[in-house]
């Protein structure tokens, strides 16, 4: 067996996960070990046409790395340096996920043999090695497939100045629910729905051109090649009819719609989200919620980057509260459910929902409806928690939840209390309210109407509340772990990901975000958006974003592993139960975040609360 040389052993050593290896197995590792060297621009490794059959551990320079194969090719997602490893996720799940990496000018790299690195740090992954580095076997079709496979027939295509009344009849004559505009700038849509809203029960005539019906309107479209789930996306984000599939020149292919994803036996995972939209009772709705996490199982193992996957599942969850909504008030015709607004809250608020997410809600009300009708919308609202809860969307009753006098006000009321939270944030939980109420994302009802957004949009014009804000969101610390879980009687070996590292994340990019006046909701959006300031650094934020979308692939993979095994998904870990990089990333992301923490500790003592946002 070769004998490593000191430098690369001394390079293994110091670079995470290795780091985590025993001296045998590290001495093993680099006498398989290459060093080489790479001019500028030279392509290092490719994963995204294959599975990789070597992992690289940067020594000296800088490689610049695309993980998205769908992003923007001119800026990197991720620059690289010394002691950074890059190809270690595709050989571990033994599936050709990226990145792309290209030499950002000369760069020393240590090239290290795929399978004896998946072989020392596999863990309890069940990853085959040597016969999947050459990438998926061909058979293999992945769970959420080409939304070109979708597209069933050829689309109806009009001239801007046909009449709609022609248009109508050429959509029923091909038993089409839409048609596609022809316009000079790129493509409209005229739906049926369209046609029963302005024509038949609005103003536009049938004589009218259907360019001046569809102006100024762009429909949803997706481009050839893309991923089934992308289109499912915008079907459930946007809510829409059709999304267009386009070629990257312009050119129409068709479109699609939430029944294709139904009748297509190669997406019946996905197809869950139209089930759940459909649902005829409570009993059924409840039932096809229950199939929420093995349609992210499904997705995660296809190879859907986990942001994607978390994306779709905060969807599912919004069309399932909306349709458990319908039900309930179905039963209570003597209520008007079109008075109220309902607001998703915390991590359903943001976006970032996972199996172990509570179904947290506020619910805004018309200022007509009087104290005596609130209290009877309260007890429908109780029965829509505990109809979420039999499916396995959880709440905390005694937290945030619409059926509580607290999160049910009408818009007066709302307004008043924000008011009061923003001039005495220390009083009647005024902060905490504050920080639930900034996540808050109407799902149902007039998006309008909650006027407690408007109220909390002007804090960092509140200079204490957002001081004080800012020492609430430093409460939670980075740690590997605290008191409590000594208490608990967790050791070393148990680390909470939401409560020792997420939230603390959370919570930073809320202040960051509203003190330059941004109303993003996902973490990783609030965090950009505060880029750059005098609060918040661009290399801290950086920071903090790869950390978040880690630290969340890390815990979905993990929560999904629970479900799979019966067990209830949780945030606690038993870092002695998983693998080596996990560990590692763990590790290296605590790290990170207390380092920012520390920085917003001196910033909330001295620093002057006007300069934040700048």
């Amino acid at each position: 067996m070769p004998v490593p040389s000191p430098e690369v052993l001394a390079a293994l050593r110091a670079t995470p996960p290795f780091d985590q290896l025993a001296d045998a197995e590290v001495a093993a590792l680099g006498s398989a070990a290459k060093v080489e060297e790479h001019a500028d621009q030279e392509v290092l490794l490719d994963a995204f046409t294959a599975t990789p059959r070597h992992v690289f551990v940067v020594v000296a320079g800088e490689v610049a790395l695309w993980v998205d194969p769908e992003g923007e090719p001119e800026e990197p997602d991720f620059v690289l340096g010394p002691h950074d490893v890059f190809g270690l996720d595709a050989t571990l799940t033994g599936r050709a996920i990226g990145p792309l990496a290209v030499a950002a000018g000369p760069v020393t790299v240590i090239r290290l043999p795929a399978a004896r690195v998946s072989e020392l740090l596999a863990g309890d992954r069940p990853v085959v090695v040597p016969d999947r580095l050459a990438g998926p076997p061909a058979s293999e079709s992945p769970a959420y497939v080409v939304v070109d496979e979708l597209v069933v027939s050829e689309p109806v295509v009009v001239d801007p100045t046909e009449p709609v009344v022609d248009v109508a009849r050429a959509m029923t004559a091909a038993r089409h629910g839409y048609a596609a505009v022809r316009l000079p700038q790129g493509w409209g849509m005229v739906t049926d729905r369209v046609l029963r809203e302005r024509v038949l029960a609005g103003d536009v005539a049938a004589g009218t051109a259907v360019g001046e019906l569809v102006a100024g309107e762009t429909p949803h479209q997706v481009v050839s090649g893309s991923s089934a789930a992308e289109a499912l996306i915008l079907l459930l984000d946007r809510k829409a009819d059709y999304v267009l599939v386009v070629d990257r020149d312009g050119t129409l292919r068709g479109s699609v719609e939430p029944r294709d994803f139904v009748v297509s036996s190669t997406t019946a995972g996905v197809s869950l989200h139209e089930q759940l939209r459909r649902a005829a009772s409570v009993e059924e709705l409840q039932e096809r919620a229950r199939g929420i996490p093995g349609v992210l199982a499904t997705l995660l193992d296809g190879g859907l980057a986990s942001g994607k996957v978390i994306r779709v599942h905060t969807a599912m969850l919004d069309t399932t509260v909306r349709r458990m909504i319908e039900l309930a008030f179905a039963r209570h015709p003597a209520l008007d459910p079109d008075a109220f607004t309902w607001l998703s809250l915390g991590s359903n608020g943001r976006g970032e929902a996972v199996p172990s997410s509570d179904i947290d809600s506020a619910a805004a009300f018309d200022d007509a409806v009087t104290a005596d009708d609130i209290v009877r919308y309260r007890h429908v609202f109780g029965e829509i928690a505990d109809a979420l809860a039999a499916a396995g969307l959880t709440g905390d009753q005694h937290g945030a939840t619409a059926a509580r006098d607290a999160f049910s006000r009408t818009n007066a009321a709302w307004r008043a209390a924000g008011e009061q939270w923003l001039a005495a944030p220390d009083r009647n939980n005024g902060a905490m309210m504050t920080s639930l109420l900034v996540d808050g994302r109407p799902i149902y009802g007039d998006p309008g109407l909650p006027a407690v957004a408007q109220v909390v949009a002007g804090m960092r014009g509140h200079p204490g509340t957002m001081r004080l804000l800012l020492q609430e969101s430093l409460s939670r610390r980075a740690r590997m772990r605290s008191l409590r879980d000594l208490v608990a009687g967790r050791g070393r070996d148990h680390f909470d990901l939401k409560t020792h590292a997420l939230l603390p994340i959370v919570n930073l990019a809320r202040w960051a975000a509203l003190s330059v006046g941004s109303s993003a909701l996902p973490t990783t959006e609030r965090l950009r958006a505060a880029s750059g300031t005098t609060a918040l650094p661009a290399p801290q934020a950086l920071a903090l974003v790869e950390v978040f979308e880690t630290l969340q692939r890390v815990r979905l993979r993990h929560q999904l592993r629970q479900v799979e095994q019966g067990r209830v998904p949780s945030d606690l870990v038993d870092l002695h139960a998983v693998s080596a990089i996990d560990r590692s990333i763990i590790t290296r992301a605590v790290r990170e975040i207390a380092a920012v923490q520390r920085r917003m500790d001196n910033i909330a003592l001295y620093d002057d609360p006007e300069r934040w946002g700048r």
